[in-house]
């Protein structure tokens, strides 16, 4: 837990906490999930807080597990690209986009089934008033957020190849993303009582492009580390980090190797035999070449992202940060 960052651990523990919440005080008749669960607008109990609340309420233990591992896989990446503030408001306007738009397909549903001229429905035999049937519209589950934040490392490492069970070969993310969507959308339209918000997922997703796309067109938008859309205060600490080696490695500039000859010549061994030296000169000029290469690269990114580098930038910035 110590390796997971904050939000994405704090995330997960309040999660985790409300379910059990929600388990031991069902048993004594009080639903947490009816209480902070979105409800249908038109409901009787329908709350405006509700559509935050509702991230946190989930209906079994498959359905958090499920939702808890990819936030734990994905938000951790996500988070450390971006930094906290950013992940977070990314999370929470994903979710309540995903809120939105499920209230949105409840509400189609209301007006296409012309649910608006009766006063009671029948349900397997039994007589139900309308305002209880349609209180009974509940949303529970972070899945909107979660699917928003698989969409993020998609969009970010398109080509980072995974394994999904059951296919025994590894999938780029960029696939396993727009798999998601077709399954969902085809879900959506195929099945309509099978328990599942597929457009609430939907959703989720649709705010979380849009909110990445407004970062990537305003990469300086005056909030902070929100503004760049690939982490900017993630790889400025990168940068500070080259560039305080760089400014170790300038210290060798004109001093003489106390483990050479004198001259301000190095002189390096392998199993007897001489390699061709490095002069403190030569050495500066080449971390210099470097460190310039790895500004330019910083400076790509700020610009058009991290998906605009060429495979042996990205080679490189990887190779840079392990040193």
């Amino acid at each position: 837990m110590r390796n997971i960052p904050t939000i994405t651990r704090n995330l997960l523990i309040i999660n985790v906490l409300a379910y059990l919440a929600t388990v031991v005080l069902g048993t004594i008749g009080i639903d947490l999930n009816n209480l902070f669960g979105l409800h249908f607008f038109l409901a009787r109990d329908f709350q405006f807080w509700q559509l935050i609340t509702y991230m946190f309420m989930h209906g079994g233990l498959m359905h958090i597990a499920m939702n808890m591992f990819m936030l734990w896989m994905f938000g951790m990446v996500m988070e450390n690209v971006w930094g906290p503030r950013k992940f977070l408001l990314y999370y929470m306007v994903s979710g309540i986009g995903a809120g939105f738009c499920q209230e949105l397909a409840q509400y189609a549903s209301y007006v296409a089934d012309g649910l608006a001229a009766y006063d009671y429905v029948n349900i397997g035999g039994m007589r139900m008033l309308m305002d209880t049937y349609l209180n009974q519209w509940t949303t529970v589950g972070a899945s909107g957020a979660i699917y928003a934040v698989l969409l993020a490392f998609g969009m970010t490492f398109p080509n980072e190849r995974m394994f999904i069970i059951p296919i025994p070969v590894p999938v780029k993310a960029k696939w396993i993303v727009i798999g998601s969507v077709a399954v969902e959308l085809f879900s959506a339209i195929g099945t309509s009582s099978d328990g599942v918000a597929h457009l609430a997922h939907l959703g989720g997703m649709l705010f979380g492009f849009i909110l990445i796309k407004y970062w990537q067109k305003h990469p300086y938008s005056g909030y902070g580390d929100f503004g760049v859309g690939k982490g900017q205060q993630f790889f400025d600490r990168m940068k500070n980090s080259w560039e305080n080696r760089a400014r170790r490695g300038s210290g060798r500039f004109g001093q003489t190797n106390t483990h050479g000859n004198g001259s301000g010549w190095q002189s390096n061994t392998t199993s007897g035999s001489q390699q061709r030296p490095e002069s403190d000169w030569d050495y500066n000029a080449r971390k210099q070449r470097e460190q310039e290469q790895i500004d330019r690269i910083l400076d790509k990114i700020r610009k058009s992202g991290y998906d605009s580098l060429t495979k042996d930038e990205k080679q490189q910035l990887f190779d840079s940060s392990r040193k």
